[in-house]
């Protein structure tokens, strides 16, 4: 009668695991072998000490940006826009969205434009007044918008992370984009569009969960992140090239999120996690990626804890390394540079973390 028992118990797990829908279609790929942390990627001790930037009651500064007159603001996890005035390292609670603010930049007029990953979208005035402006493009929905920049052009630039995994229907952008990571549907898409004439268009698509943007100061081309293939485009937007698009960089050592422009040409790459290899292994292998969402999802792959920053130029040659493997600030998704500061960004933190430049040799 045991043996019967377990057979059965068996029998149900193996038809469970086989056949159980999920809402993943895996598709097959090949991951390129990860690189060693050494040369441009040595492993260093850069981001160990950092400022903590309080922020009560809040957690998540995922996108960060400083303004002309020194205001450094923040996007958080309970949906909030909170800012610290300058020479103060506590926060306050500025603006409220509804959903979970993810990217946000500055506009022309001490304004801000900020990507609400649940509900598309938004302007800040400078007085705090929000407007919604943007849900969908060409007749579909941004079900996940997750970073955007105004460039010279006048054009707002944003990325809309997949067209598969709603982040208001998981209720969380983390848990979206590991379903997608898992699936690597290439639905990721970056979106040009003109706050004025409210004109739009797809200029990128196909994008393995495209991520952060950014543009160059100058106004000729874009860099966009593509998570799930471990690489950065560079799009152009004028000149001769304009309309085009070619990797930049490629195989990074982690899960590129945002990107932001800094100074002396630096481009500032926040890695959420570094690579896992069970996902690069199984990246042919899609009928197995569909058992492991079957699987309980405390024991699905998950974001590895390790802090690391990188920054390179407009050729894709890396020029800063800032690491720190025991993640005393974990998740990093990007930096904002100021003359004195870099202020890192991450998905879970407590705190928006700052560190000093002449600290680290830059």
């Amino acid at each position: 009668m045991l043996k019967r028992t377990i057979a059965i118990i068996f029998a149900i797990l193996a038809v469970y695991f086989l056949f159980w829908p999920v809402p993943v279609e895996p598709r097959s790929w090949s991951a390129p072998t990860a690189p060693a942390y050494e040369g441009d990627y040595q492993v260093n001790q850069a981001l160990r000490q950092f400022e903590p930037m309080v922020m009560p009651e809040q957690s998540g500064p995922e996108g960060v940006v400083v303004d002309a007159s020194g205001f450094v603001y923040a996007t958080t996890e309970q949906g909030w826009i909170v800012r610290w005035r300058p020479g103060v390292r506590e926060a306050e609670n500025w603006v409220k969205l509804p959903g979970r603010p993810l990217g946000i930049c500055l506009g022309a007029n001490n304004d801000f434009w900020v990507a609400d990953a649940f509900e598309g979208v938004f302007h800040v005035d400078s007085d705090g007044r929000l407007t919604r402006r943007l849900t969908e493009v060409d007749g579909k929905p941004l079900l996940y918008a997750n970073d955007l920049v105004l460039a010279a052009n006048g054009k707002l630039y944003l990325s809309d992370s997949t067209a598969r995994f709603s982040a208001k229907a998981y209720g969380s952008t983390y848990k979206a984009s590991l379903v997608d990571i898992l699936e690597h549907g290439d639905t990721g898409r970056v979106i040009e569009w003109d706050p004025v004439s409210g004109e739009s268009r797809v200029i990128m698509s196909g994008l393995s969960f495209a991520n952060g943007v950014t543009a160059d100061p100058s106004g000729e081309f874009l860099l966009v992140n593509e998570t799930s293939e471990y690489r950065v485009w560079k799009y152009w937007i004028a000149g001769a090239k304009a309309g085009t698009a070619e990797v930049l960089i490629d195989n990074l050592p982690g899960f590129p999120d945002n990107i932001i422009a800094g100074q002396q040409g630096r481009f500032w790459l926040g890695f959420t996690s570094p690579r896992i290899a069970l996902l690069d292994n199984l990246a042919n292998k899609p009928f197995v990626r569909k058992m492991v969402q079957r699987l309980p999802s405390f024991v699905r792959p998950k974001a590895k804890f390790y802090g690391h920053i990188l920054a390179i130029n407009g050729e894709g040659q890396v020029v800063a390394n800032l690491q720190d493997p025991e993640a005393r600030y974990p998740l990093t998704t990007g930096a904002s540079e100021t003359d004195e500061y870099l202020y890192i960004s991450s998905l879970i933190a407590p705190d928006l973390a700052r560190v000093r430049k002449s600290d680290i040799g830059l």
